[in-house]
């Protein structure tokens, strides 16, 4: 994607080139173009107040134990990812989270509790409606029956109230926490960083949608159930008690007592149900975590297909990504077979567990019933209060399924901010070495001072080296594939942060980076040329005249035309297209990285002399392979790959200059680079013949 470093921290010297463009004259064509009737798009404050999800700090780093097993580590691992979720989870009711999560948490709980109340009132109207029924007593039966109307509109009215309220937090919290996680993410490049650092984020869209979607909406489920079913549980317990009463059994002669025989036969069956179903489901958590992950791998590889479309169907491997589509969607088969046995078990028992409990109660008060003690009112109460009971303690039973989901939902997007975490920290700290970023002192443009890139595991891949490029100046960084030219150019533009040294720019100079790739936005071709600012940061006219000059002239009847551009542009079209949003930002520094590769000779010289012509001014840093490049540069360096670290070994003059030559200040290791005498003459002898 054309780069732009949006944050004076990312290159401190270079300004952002997203700062807003004063507003031009426009001519009158334009004005009538922009007179007609354009929709209004609302903020995102508009469309989601609460979108206002704050990044804390990373936690402390914690190292597993030395002596644990690996079993063991990985248990506490787990364990720490559920711990690590809810450090950032809960600051959705922190004072830097919602305005609103607490208001609605508690007007969620006061309506649970009035809801038990109102189920008490049913369980309670239940008795009087069948004692008046084997009673005869009209008119009884039909007070209860108007008395029933309001009940249950009161009761359906606090449901509807409760499901208002939860989904709201729901969805509140989740519009806090995804904003959070997206904008640690998005920040200082580490969307970029991760595909560079080994952890557990793969797919992070995944875990940004869909796992957190569930991470979020679970437990907001969890809590009010349990909530729920705990007040349930004691308000009907004492229903149970009170009604129940003794059982009196005669074995052998002698008679057994058994106090509270419906309440202890209630926490019997639940506690035989739960055993069964942790028992039954122990798999489940580490099957829905595997099942989720092969679903992102799914989704993964059928969106690598669409994105390469053009490059597949034009080497005709759609029998090969079939073959890969096939496997991969084979495994999300093999995951959901698996994770159906263990539903397969836990609805054998949840099944078993919903036939049986309105049968109990109604055989273990049969007796009583039938000996006069108990009327058939008592009966029915017993029995309704005793399935909500059995249904307050068999929670777990209903949603362990679920709650497994949640488990290694919340792990897997606790994944993802723990290697957030590894970078954030490694931005604060100098234990694996970052590079850093300042001004110039001396007017050049662009100094590295000690510049050493290394992986994230402290590899060398570039060795210490100085290098000082003044205002103008077109430098061609060149060498052998996988020399670390391209890895040169991202730590200069801010992309890499690892390594030693330092990378200073001119105050206030703006940074523009033009990629192999350049990156199409979805939008109109308009807002595709202007990106990353703004569509109308320029006129209509100053758009197309910038198109025409990139010899993309023909697609400038189609400026406002709203289509899949990224499918619909060859890559040399796409390639001039970032030639055109250079000439429209108009930048002081510009790092090429084989930014014409997909044009043939004449086009690309076309390219360069037009960026040339039209910015006279502007410092380039190109890297490419192609020799005829030359022609538009002032310098040459060269790079080679060696073991422990690519190495500068030649910087020449491909156009003689007068003067103090200050280009070269520092090389790797800090010795100078020596030159031998005829390689200089060669060089200045073919800057003189070619034609910059």
């Amino acid at each position: 994607m054309s780069q732009v470093k949006t944050k004076p921290k990312s290159v401190d010297g270079a300004k952002s080139l997203r700062a807003e463009k004063p507003r031009q004259r426009k001519s009158r064509e334009d004005k009538q173009h922009d007179e007609k009737p354009r929709e209004e798009k609302p903020s995102a404050a508009e469309v989601a107040p609460e979108v206002n999800g704050q990044a804390a700090p990373p936690p402390d780093a914690v190292e597993p134990d030395p002596e644990l097993t690996p079993e063991e580590a990985e248990q506490a691992r787990k364990k720490y990812l559920l711990r690590r979720f809810w450090i950032s989870a809960r600051g959705y009711w922190s004072r830097r989270g919602d305005r609103l999560a607490w208001p609605f948490t508690i007007g969620l709980l006061i309506l649970i509790c009035v809801n038990v109340g109102f189920q008490y009132g049913i369980n309670v109207w239940n008795r009087a409606i069948f004692d008046a029924l084997e009673q005869r007593n009209a008119h009884t039966v039909y007070f209860l029956s108007a008395v029933f109307l309001p009940l249950v509109l009161g009761s359906g009215s606090l449901v509807v109230a409760q499901v208002y309220l939860r989904m709201t937090i729901q969805r509140r919290w989740r519009s806090w926490l995804t904003t959070a996680v997206i904008a640690r993410w998005l920040a200082s490049g580490r969307y970029y960083q991760l595909n560079l650092v080994s952890g557990d984020h793969q797919n992070p869209e995944a875990r940004l949608t869909d796992d957190l979607r569930i991470a979020t909406e679970s437990p907001v489920d969890f809590i009010s159930g349990v909530i729920n079913a705990f007040l349930a549980a004691s308000t009907f317990i004492v229903v149970l008690w009170t009604i129940g009463g003794a059982l009196s059994l005669t074995l052998a002669g002698s008679t057994i007592t058994v106090p509270g025989f419906l309440v202890i036969t209630a926490v019997i069956y639940a506690a035989i149900t739960s055993t069964s179903m942790v028992v039954i489901g122990r798999h489940f958590v580490r099957l829905s975590e595997e099942k989720n992950q092969a679903e992102a791998e799914f989704r993964y590889t059928l969106t690598r297909v669409r994105e390469n479309g053009e490059s597949i169907a034009l080497l005709g491997g759609e029998e090969e990504e079939r073959s890969g589509i096939d496997k991969t969607f084979g495994h999300v088969l093999k995951q959901w077979a698996l994770l159906t046995g263990q539903h397969m078990r836990t609805a054998l028992v949840s099944q078993g567990s919903s036939l049986f409990a309105p049968v109990v109660p109604i055989l273990l008060c049969a007796p009583k019933f039938l000996e006069g003690s108990m009327t058939i009112g008592q009966v029915m109460q017993a029995a309704s209060a005793f399935a909500i009971v059995q249904g307050a303690f068999g929670w777990l039973v209903d949603n362990y399924p679920r709650l497994a989901d949640w488990n290694a939902s919340a792990r897997r997007v606790a994944s993802l901010m723990m290697s957030l975490d590894g970078l954030e920290r490694a931005e604060q700290s100098d234990a694996l070495g970052r590079i850093g970023r300042g001004e110039t002192e001396d007017g050049a443009m662009l100094r590295l001072d000690n510049l050493s890139v290394t992986l994230d595991d402290g590899t060398a891949v570039v060795k210490e080296t100085g290098v000082v490029i003044q205002p103008g100046e077109r430098v061609l960084v060149a060498g052998e594939s996988g020399s670390g030219k391209s890895t040169l150019v991202r730590a200069v533009a801010g992309l890499w942060p690892w390594g030693g040294g330092r990378v200073n720019f001119h105050a206030g100079r703006r940074l523009f980076m033009l990629p192999q790739r350049p990156y199409i936005p979805s939008g109109t071709l308009r807002r595709t040329v202007a990106y990353p600012a703004a569509a109308d940061n320029w006129t209509i006219k100053e758009i197309n005249a910038a198109l025409d000059k990139v010899g993309l002239g023909y697609l400038v009847a189609r400026i406002e035309e709203d289509a899949p551009w990224d499918q619909t542009l060859s890559g040399g079209e796409k390639q001039r297209l970032a030639f055109a949003r250079l000439l429209l930002h108009s930048p002081d520094i510009v790092v090429l990285d084989e930014a014409t590769a997909a044009l043939d000779e004449k086009s690309q010289g076309e390219m360069m002399e037009t960026l040339i012509r039209e910015l006279p001014k502007v410092t380039i840093i190109s890297v490419a392979h192609r020799a005829e490049l030359e022609a538009f540069h002032s310098r040459k360096i060269t790079l080679e790959r060696r073991k422990g670290g690519a190495k500068l070994v030649s910087d020449i003059d491909l156009v003689p200059r007068k003067g103090k030559r200050n280009l070269l200040t520092r090389a790797l290791w800090g010795s100078r680079i020596e030159r031998p005498r005829k390689l200089e003459q060669a060089a200045l002898s073919e800057g003189n013949s070619r034609k910059v």
